[in-house]
């Protein structure tokens, strides 16, 4: 754990001194949970919403997107469900003065349980190498039933607990399983209470007359408010979808771990409109080819994991979360729920419109269920910065850091290095750097020996290096260099965008991220 721990603390200062991610009004010392996205990060982040907004509308004939207003009607939260019941069981140690979500500390207790279990068929494999059988050893093992029956039994007693909305005993649960304050080992707990998630604000010239409404915590609900509009507008025919990126605000008390938990955030929704009583064969359908996008990005199918929701939300019949391998552990990084028809009934009620579809082929109107997929980007940016912070040590003994990072996410593409500031190669430089910009982010540096300039290239993620020389001003050729091997070759300057284009295309992930075009689940 120590090691991942470091890792982390490496991205995390790598990420400001390369200008990826800086503290929010920083000269002010920053405010709790809130960062700026940086020069390199923007890019970056730009790069990841675009791909998920190509593979999700423009690759899907039938999923189309919107932008709706961060402000909304108050009644819109009411009828969510938002007001009365979206809040975090928080739990206060008395000795440490530390607020920590209550089912974290019961979830992260279960998952150190499971890890115990997890160690003993390790150790049991490499005990028995080729003849081990898990699966046998998992059933019959005396140990390892132990840890497993531990965890189904808190995980049954949880849920029940979650279901009746019952804190006494959601406490009850921490102090049984004797799980202790990270910060003081105390067991010193206070009662667990409901705490709402939403920012309120004031809409109104004259505080006297100002409306209460609230900072979205969720895009989730301006697409469903929009279903009419968009439908008739376009024409739309069940199965289809509408698409949004956007900010979402919510009042963590318990932010953390870098832009993992923000109060400040964006999202990636997309609500699928479809009839009801086939939502789980597009549960099913959602659920892989959600999964495929993220392996399509070539991060490694083992740092990827489903797990289903131990309590369902109030709309759901069926909920689980893609997890990813931070280097805190698993944990969320896009949810795939169906909704049924929770949403569009509760702003039929609340708003008194009808929001029904007329089905031509079963003739007959009905208000669609709904599959939701929902990723946050910033986790996203964070996997994939996490994943990609590398420090590789090199034939020579010394070491380079290097992100490592999928070449068309990359910020910056390109960069360009005339070998000296003289005898015209920084025109010459200039004249390239040019030709390619219309394509891709490039980038012309000057300062330093070109050592030092591929290893600022190295951290900043670019896949490839150009360098200008005397003999470029003889016959048109360049030496490239490329970030994940450092090979270096010499190439006409005719070829560099058919090198670039090939390597940095984003249309390789977008092929292999395509699920079926038509969208209709196997």
């Amino acid at each position: 754990m120590a090691n991942n721990e470091e890792h982390f603390k490496n991205v995390i200062s790598h990420s400001k001194e390369y200008g990826f991610i800086f503290p929010s009004s920083e000269i002010y010392d920053g405010l709790s949970a809130v960062y700026d996205y940086a020069q390199n990060g923007v890019e970056l982040k730009k790069n990841i919403r675009d791909y998920w907004w190509k593979s999700m509308v423009q690759m899907h004939e039938n999923i189309v997107g919107i932008d709706a207003a961060i402000f909304m009607h108050p009644t819109t939260w009411k009828a969510s469900g938002h007001v009365d019941a979206f809040n975090d069981p928080l739990i206060d140690n008395k000795d440490s003065k530390k607020r920590y979500r209550a089912d974290v500390l019961i979830e992260d207790h279960m998952a150190k349980i499971e890890a115990k279990a997890d160690k003993e068929v390790e150790k049991a494999a490499k005990r028995f190498g080729e003849t081990f059988d898990e699966k046998m050893f998992r059933q019959t093992n005396p140990r390892v039933l132990e840890y497993l029956n531990k965890i189904e039994e808190i995980e049954t007693r949880f849920r029940k607990a979650l279901e009746a909305n019952d804190l006494t005993e959601v406490r009850q649960i921490i102090l049984d399983c004797e799980i202790v304050c990270p910060v003081s080992g105390s067991r010193n707990w206070t009662e667990v209470r409901q705490f709402n998630l939403m920012f309120s604000t004031a809409m109104g010239s004259v505080s006297e007359d100002a409306n209460l409404i609230y900072l979205r915590p969720e895009t989730a609900q301006g697409i469903f408010v929009n279903f009419l509009n968009v439908q008739k507008s376009g024409r739309m025919k069940i199965p289809f979808g509408i698409a949004q990126t956007g900010k979402a605000f919510r009042n963590e008390i318990v932010a953390r771990q870098f832009i993992f938990r923000m109060r400040e955030f964006e999202q990636m929704e997309m609500q699928f409109f479809i009839r009801p009583g086939t939502e789980m064969d597009w549960y099913a359908y959602w659920k892989a080819t959600r999964l495929k996008w993220h392996h399509a990005m070539g991060l490694p199918a083992n740092k990827y994991r489903f797990h289903d929701h131990i309590k369902l939300a109030h709309y759901a019949n069926a909920a689980c979360d893609i997890e990813f391998e931070f280097p805190f552990g698993f944990k969320e990084l896009e949810g795939i729920h169906s909704r049924t028809d929770f949403d569009l009934k509760q702003h039929e009620q609340f708003s008194g419109k009808k929001l029904q579809y007329f089905d031509p082929e079963l003739n007959q109107s009905y208000v669609p269920y709904v599959l939701e997929t929902s990723i946050g980007l910033d986790r996203m940016f964070l996997a994939i910065l996490s994943h990609a912070y590398t420090e590789e040590k090199l034939p020579d003994d010394s070491t380079r850091v290097v992100l490592n990072l999928p070449p068309f996410l990359a910020p910056i593409k390109v960069a360009v290095f005339p070998l000296m500031s003289k005898d015209g190669l920084p025109e010459k430089a200039t004249e390239i750097f040019n030709m390619l910009r219309f394509d891709h982010m490039c980038m012309m540096e000057e300062k330093d020996n070109i050592g030092k300039r591929y290893r600022r290239q190295d951290a900043i993620g670019t896949p490839f290096c150009i360098t200008v020389d005397p003999q470029t001003l003889e016959d048109n050729t360049v030496t490239i260099r490329y970030r994940d091997t450092m090979l270096q070759e010499r190439v006409p300057i005719a070829q560099l965008n058919a090198i670039i284009d090939e390597k940095v295309s984003m249309k390789k992930a977008l092929v292999a991220a395509s699920g079926n075009a038509t969208g209709q689940p196997a």
